[in-house]
């Protein structure tokens, strides 16, 4: 409406202040049982403060609210589809024997003075491939968090060496939804996004990779005889075989073929679920709580294996925790909160208030240094205010895409510049969606990890670090002049 007025950045930034707020408290009374349910009215209240102040401040008609806050639910609708069948999966992998078996040969053969760094680079390589680092996480990166487990690491940096592999995948992949979503907002080639983004990810990835192996070379290794208990139990509680590998297998191959992740991923779970009919029954009929034998029983725990938690009884409580899963209800406290997440970075744009706040970025960007870093920081507020990466690369292509142009500089800079900043630092905020999920998936809370999370920590540095330098910056080449001659 054009009778509405734009909100102060001041004004804008009340609905993020009270969220801050509500949520300092919330952790501090509830801890680790913050997202069970006082995050989710964190979120809901300080919507309720965005649209308050839109509609008595600013004239902002709800009809807006509402519709940009299904818009942003629509928008994720995918994602929580997936994240349903991630936990249908990760129960499937544990029952059937697949994370167990990767887990039983690779404390064998990965030595832990390089698991951290061995972690980062598998996961980089698998993540490369798939595109996804949200599959890459929710597959081998289960089977590494028990392996390094098993070696004596802390979950900390077990869940930061996977998380900075997957994420490097997950930026430069030419399958990956947000390389190509950052290339096509900024209009630029995506092969030509991909290779500038080289210049700040490599530097990146390879300080990273020095820092796992300091922090390998460092730990103290479990002897042998810890992994010898490990390897026993779980051989003694799973049935291990080689044969159960055809399931990451084909899931590779599916993913190879640019099968759509939703099928991918169901098709996988579908398949750890016969195994584990074929390789598995006794556990099966446990989870049933009932006897051995019996179709009902097999039916029974194969649905509990997919939709409900699992607990395992192996006589070794590391272990007993190790082989638990969540399954597809254990997902519903991080769908509860990305729902709720949406509509507050709804309500932030359909105030103006996102607008707003991100204009003052705006400011700074007569140089390069400062375009660049005006970028950088806008990426990551926004991912904070919006909880939503995809909204947070729309948002910073858009806004910065005539900034750019204006200055002379090619869309790739812009291009590379929002990669750096809005998908690697992604995982890092506890109330967006990769943050919510990634926590839930490896089970170890965002704060944990973030800490070892080397390179998205650095990635956004690296960024600023090239900018400084100028190193293959350049402005682009002017356009040479049409003179009218004889040809024709």
């Amino acid at each position: 409406m054009k009778d509405n007025k734009i909100p102060s950045p001041l004004v804008s930034l009340l609905p993020v202040f009270v969220l801050i707020l509500l949520l300092f408290v919330t952790i501090r009374t509830f801890g680790s049982d913050a997202l069970s349910g006082g995050s989710q009215v964190c979120l809901l209240v300080a919507t309720a403060v965005c649209v308050l102040t839109g509609m008595a401040g600013f004239r902002r008609p709800w009809k807006d609210f509402e519709l940009a806050i299904t818009n942003n639910i629509a928008g994720v609708s995918t994602a929580l589809i997936i994240l349903l069948i991630i936990g249908a999966l990760s129960g499937a992998w544990m029952v059937s024997g697949v994370v167990p078996t990767l887990i039983y040969y690779g404390i064998q053969v990965i030595h832990p003075h390089f698991f951290l760094v061995s972690t980062c680079i598998i996961c980089a390589v698998v993540s490369v491939m798939t595109g996804s680092s949200w599959t890459t996480i929710a597959t081998i990166g289960i089977a590494l968090m028990g392996i390094g487990k098993a070696q004596g690491f802390s979950e900390g940096w077990i869940a930061g060496a996977i998380i900075s592999g997957a994420y490097f995948g997950d930026k430069v992949s030419p399958l990956s939804d947000t390389t190509i979503l950052a290339s096509s907002v900024t209009d630029t080639p995506l092969f030509t996004h991909i290779r500038y983004l080289m210049i700040t990810t490599v530097p990146s990835l390879v300080i990273t990779l020095i820092i796992f192996t300091i922090a390998g070379l460092s730990h103290e290794a479990t002897d042998t005889g810890h992994i010898a208990e490990y390897t026993r139990i779980l051989s003694d509680k799973f049935h291990i075989s080689w044969w159960l590998m055809i399931v990451p297998v084909v899931t590779a191959i599916l993913i190879a073929r640019k099968v759509p992740s939703i099928i991918t991923l169901f098709a996988s779970t579908a398949l750890a679920t016969v195994f584990a009919l074929i390789f598995q029954p006794g556990l099966l009929c446990e989870i049933a709580g009932q006897g051995a034998g019996g179709v009902a029983a097999l039916f029974k725990g194969g649905m509990g294996m997919l939709y409900g938690g699992t607990q395992l009884e192996t006589g070794h409580s590391e272990i007993n925790e190790l082989i638990s899963t969540r399954g597809m209800a254990g997902m519903m406290n991080t769908i509860w909160l990305i729902i709720c997440a949406m509509c507050f970075g709804g309500a932030m744009t359909a105030g103006g208030m996102l607008g707003s706040i991100t204009s003052v970025f705006v400011r700074f960007t007569k140089k390069r240094i400062g375009m660049v870093s005006s970028t950088v920081a806008s990426g990551l507020f926004l991912n904070l205010a919006t909880a939503d990466q995809y909204i947070s690369i729309i948002l910073t292509g858009n806004m910065f895409k005539d900034i750019y142009s204006a200055n002379g500089y090619e869309s790739k800079l812009l291009s590379r510049t929002t990669e750096d900043s809005v998908t690697v630092t992604s995982p890092l905020i506890p109330w967006n969606t990769c943050g919510m999920t990634q926590a839930t998936i490896l089970s170890v809370p965002t704060i944990v990890y973030l800490p070892y999370a080397f390179f998205n920590i650095i990635s956004p540095l690296m960024s600023i670090t090239i900018a400084i330098l100028g190193y293959k910056i350049k402005k682009k080449a002017e356009q040479p002049a049409c003179h009218n001659d004889d040809r024709s």
